[in-house]
């Protein structure tokens, strides 16, 4: 199967591969078998963590959009402004940024976000440090989420052979590091506490998408169309949008026939909460 990367700029976001996993028959009889359906669940705040601008309208625009408009509230954290996004090493890094940033709040607007924030780490150096942890349980503290939604940090190399980005990997494991244990412990970054007054804060509810390890699907049947207008917004990521396009459409129908509809997102569900 062709991947993004012939679609997409360098450093775009991909999904897991679907390759050497059998034929989407095989995996839907198999779901049958474990009684998969459509997730229903709604989480009332949402915060999605990822590393560039556009990870998240790749991965998760369809089923965000149908909880926003089912009612959930839901802020999305960029770790970095995509600046190395290019394929022209003359590229100016500050104007991409800023372009990128501009991409990423009109897609936001198209999908219902509440805000989008930009850490401004360094794109493509990305690392899972102190500094990016507390800044993380900072705006998990403020905003409170019932649920966080991040990239699966465990896929290195997915089982059909594709490189996940390291930027990719290590925004993941940063999101999962800063919700748990960080953000409900209150000796962690103590600061937030006593200077900012940003108590402890228990999130129950970790998705991870571009998954090897799928157990729940979110039926993207009424939204796939506004998940698509909001990539379109990321113009300077998109070399063939048409294409792109048609793959995406073919893989939410695949994930699709997992629930028996017409398109569907995947995810590794992890509840904390017992």
């Amino acid at each position: 199967m062709p991947r993004r990367e012939a679609y997409t700029r360098r450093n775009a976001a991909q999904p897991a591969d679907r390759q050497g996993q059998g034929s989407a028959e095989t995996e839907l009889q198999m779901d049958k078998k474990l009684g998969l359906t459509g997730h229903q669940e709604r989480p009332e705040r949402a915060l999605v963590i990822v590393a560039h601008p556009d990870d998240a309208d790749f991965g998760v625009a369809g089923t965000m959009a149908k909880w926003i408009r089912a009612g959930t509230v839901a802020r999305m954290v960029c770790c970095t402004s995509g600046d190395a996004g290019a394929d022209d090493a003359r590229t100016d890094p500050l104007a991409l940024a800023l372009t990128r940033e501009a991409e990423q709040r009109a897609a936001a607007a198209v999908i219902g976000y509440e805000s989008v924030d930009f850490l401004h780490r360094p794109d493509g150096a990305l690392e899972n440090d102190l500094a990016l942890r507390e800044q993380l349980v900072r705006i998990i503290r403020e905003f409170r989420p019932d649920a966080v939604v991040c990239m699966d940090p465990r896929v290195v190399i997915s089982r059909g052979g594709h490189i996940q980005h390291v930027d990719h990997r290590n925004a993941a494991m940063a999101a999962v590091d800063a919700v748990y244990p960080a953000a409900r412990n209150a000796m962690a970054f103590p600061n937030l506490a006593l200077l900012e007054g940003l108590e402890p804060v228990t999130v129950d509810l970790v998705y991870l998408f571009f998954t090897d390890q799928p157990d729940t699907y979110v039926d993207i049947s009424d939204t796939i169309d506004v998940k698509i207008a909001a990539l379109r917004e990321h113009a300077s990521q998109l070399r063939q949008p048409e294409k792109l396009e048609e793959m995406l459409r073919m893989w939410a129908r695949e994930d699709g026939q997992q629930i028996g509809t017409g398109a569907a997102e995947p995810f590794k569900l992890l509840n904390l909460g017992g």
